[in-house]
Formats: C-alpha cells, sequence, structure tokens
C-alpha cells in the first residue's frame, strides 16, 4: 500500500484532508478496483439519491469538530480495515461533498400526509405526474411540490407507483431504511410490519433497491426482492407482477400460494382474524383468483374446496378453517 495513500485515509479519519485529496482517495480506490462494482456502474442520478438514505446515519461525523481516530493495531489492520469498508467509504466522500445539498434538501422538504383507513384504498397524483395507489392501512408522506434535484417520498404500508419519467431527477421512495430509487417506471412496494418484511415488484422499467446504503438489487419487470428487515437477507425472484398489483382492481391472485400466505391477505382485506385447526394445512399449496365483489364466504367456500378443509366463523367473528391437510 502507498505511504501516501495510507497517510491521507488516515487523516481523512481524523477530518483532516481537504476536498481535493478527498476527491484523490476515491481516484485512488477505483483505480485499485477496490470499490463495489454495482455503485460505479450507476449512473449520478442513481448515486445521488442511493446516497440521501446514508446521509442520516453520518451526518454527525460530518459536523462534530472533534477527531475521530481509527485505532492503530498496525499498518496492516489498518489497511485490511479501510479495504473491508471500502465501498462505504466511497459513499462517505460524495456524501462529504454533496452533504449540505441533500442536508438542505431533506430539511426543507414541507411534507403532505395521506393516509388510508383499513378497508379503504386511496389514489393521488403527485405534482410532477407520478401517480400512486395507496392500498388499505398505509400512509404516504410527500412534498406539494418537488423543488430539489430529486424526488423524495415516505411510504409505510403497501403502494403501486407509476412514475412518470424526469431524466435529470430520480424518484426515490423511503420505506424505513429501504430506498427504492427510479427515474421512471412503474412498480409495488409492500410492507409487512407483522413479518418485517419489504417486497419490490416492477411491473414496467427498472427499480434500484437499497438497504441502509447498501445496493441490494436492480430490478426489471416481473423481478421482485424480498427483504427481511430483521437479518437483512434478501432474494430476488422472478414473479407474476400482474398478480402483485391485483389489489388495486379489488380483485386477488393467489398464484401457487400456500393456505397460510392466502389466510394472510384476507384478514388484510377483511379484517378478520383467521386460524387453522392443524398447521398441516398451512402449507397446502394453491392457484386461484377472485373477482371484484366477492364475499369473504365465497372466497372461504373456494380455497377450502381447493384444500379439502372446512371453515367456520366463531361467534366473535373469529375464523377457523378444519382439515387434515396436503399430503
Amino acid at each position: 500500500m502507498d505511504s501516501n495513500i495510507e497517510s491521507l485515509l488516515d487523516r481523512y479519519l481524523k477530518r483532516e484532508t481537504s476536498m481535493e485529496e478527498d476527491q484523490h482517495i476515491e481516484k485512488w480506490l477505483e483505480e485499485n478496483s477496490i470499490a463495489d462494482p454495482a455503485w460505479q456502474h450507476l449512473d449520478r442520478p442513481y448515486k445521488d439519491k442511493w446516497l440521501s438514505d446514508v446521509f442520516v446515519d453520518i451526518k454527525a461525523s460530518v459536523q462534530e469538530n472533534e477527531s475521530k481516530t481509527l485505532p492503530r493495531r498496525s499498518e496492516n489492520y489498518l489497511w485490511h480495515k479501510i479495504a473491508g469498508v471500502a465501498a462505504a467509504l466511497i459513499l462517505v466522500f460524495s456524501l462529504y461533498i454533496t452533504w449540505p445539498v441533500l442536508k438542505r434538501q431533506t430539511l426543507s422538504q414541507d411534507l403532505t400526509l395521506i393516509s388510508t383507513p383499513a378497508i379503504q384504498k386511496k389514489q393521488v397524483t403527485l405534482a410532477d405526474g407520478t401517480t400512486v395507489w395507496l392500498n388499505a392501512g398505509s400512509e404516504l408522506k410527500y412534498p406539494k411540490v418537488f423543488n430539489e434535484k430529486t424526488r423524495v417520498v415516505y411510504l409505510s404500508g403497501e403502494a403501486y407507483f407509476d412514475v412518470k419519467h424526469e431524466a435529470s431527477r430520480a424518484f426515490v421512495i423511503h420505506t424505513g431504511k429501504i430506498l427504492t430509487t427510479v427515474l421512471g417506471t412503474a412498480f409495488n412496494i409492500k410492507e409487512n410490519q407483522t413479518r418485517h418484511t419489504i417486497q419490490v415488484t416492477v411491473t414496467r422499467g427498472k427499480v434500484s433497491v437499497a438497504d441502509d446504503g447498501k445496493l441490494l438489487s436492480i430490478l426489471t419487470p416481473n423481478q421482485q426482492v424480498s427483504i427481511d428487515l430483521l437479518t437483512g437477507n434478501f432474494t430476488k425472484t422472478t414473479t407474476n407482477a400482474n398478480a402483485v398489483i391485483a389489489w388495486q382492481n379489488d380483485e386477488m391472485q393467489f398464484d401457487d400460494i400456500t393456505l397460510a400466505d392466502a389466510a394472510m391477505q384476507l384478514e388484510q382485506r377483511f379484517q378478520v382474524k383467521i386460524t387453522f385447526d392443524h398447521d398441516q394445512l398451512k402449507n397446502c399449496r394453491f392457484s386461484g383468483s377472485t373477482l371484484k365483489g366477492d364475499s369473504l364466504d365465497k372466497i372461504l367456500d373456494v380455497i377450502s374446496g381447493f384444500n379439502n378443509a372446512t371453515w367456520k366463523k366463531q361467534s366473535d367473528g373469529h375464523i377457523v378453517i378444519y382439515g387434515a391437510g396436503c399430503n
């Protein structure tokens, strides 16, 4: 490792470097292929918006005047520590330069709040022409006018976005610490607070998904990423996007899912509690669909028939599904 670079890195961690020196370090990391390849291939709007979620975690270190020294066990220890977090350092360098802009954007937003009751859905058109369909029990925060270089909104729950394309301004959705970034596309975001998961499904265009500043995946139509918020693990799969967004039209599509997953969807749709007499029933898989206006009773009759089961509503409205399960 070049002693000059090591000295610069050490000084950077003590916040003693100039902007020009920060740029020199970033260039060195890129030339030595240490930077994350996914990061290097993102265009500038994607980079800028990806950073907006990370700056919250590091802004204190940018503002503080006190030095923060990295423990110097040895020169090799310092080098391995720096190499191990090189991609994160690149994010920090970029934030050091762009932080004032990001801070001004975040603090200056006058957000409008729209929420949906447990049994209603809402559609809203944002100032840039983007259309958002908000599912029941969800919440969206957004500015009345997008005056900044990026279009940023905040989602809790589930929503389908049809984003108006603007090549110069990315559209960013914060769902907790998950950051979804696009230029113009259509996709669904679903936050399940019970299971501590978030799913992003694309119907048109391309979407970048990051977790706490770390790029997880870039999705194209009929691709879905599911993120476990407790572990940080994620899976990327191919799916039927039209089935995922069927809730917009008050339809439900069960595409090779378990009876337990179907029951969870019905609980959310009809605000009821559904349990099983035998756990074996939960893993029964089936496919089917419902039409707009179908009653819960009718849907339960159909899916119970598919799975050799029966159901009964208790006096308190609680529904129990009975059956021996599947082979």
